[in-house]
């Protein structure tokens, strides 16, 4: 075991954990932050998504031994009110289904926005590419995006 402090949605927290523990369990296990989920474990279905350092990183292949004193941010953090562009135009468009894949979703849209605020159906198409959402929403969650860049998702 070692011990950590990281910035959490801009909270300092510690932890103390095996080295190689991903992040994705920390969040859940360790500091009860739900909202990132496990999916595949491999990295590929994007649903443990969350931000480091304002960048989408899957949060189930990194050691929280990685983090060092970069800031994480999970869908908690996004907008505690529930409020940033993308929670809006993610009900507006009744985007989620089960739900399960959404949060991973949002943080990697609101990653991808900050990068690109005003992007093509090509480019939200390729930037979302290693989401996976069984539901099929790709199209709702595109047009969610669209709308979210228009009224200024950049904030994160």
């Amino acid at each position: 075991m070692a011990s950590f402090t990281l910035t959490v949605n801009q909270q300092p927290r510690t932890i103390s954990v095996a080295p190689e523990t991903p992040l994705l369990w920390v969040l859940r296990d360790h500091l009860t932050l739900l909202g990132t989920k496990f999916g595949c474990g491999l990295g590929l279905c994007g649903a443990c998504t969350v931000h480091l350092n304002g960048i989408a990183i899957r949060s189930c292949q990194l050691p929280v031994s990685a983090v060092g004193d970069m800031a994480v941010t999970t869908i908690e953090g996004l907008d505690p009110a529930n409020q940033h562009p993308l929670q809006r135009a993610w009900c507006e468009h009744d985007v989620p289904q089960c739900g399960y894949c959404q949060a991973g979703q949002i943080m990697t849209a609101a990653s991808f926005l900050k990068q690109n605020p005003t992007p093509t159906d090509p480019q939200i198409d390729e930037a979302m590419a290693g989401n996976l959402c069984r539901c099929g929403t790709y199209l709702r969650i595109r047009a969610a995006i669209k709308d979210a860049a228009k009224i200024g998702a950049t904030a994160t």
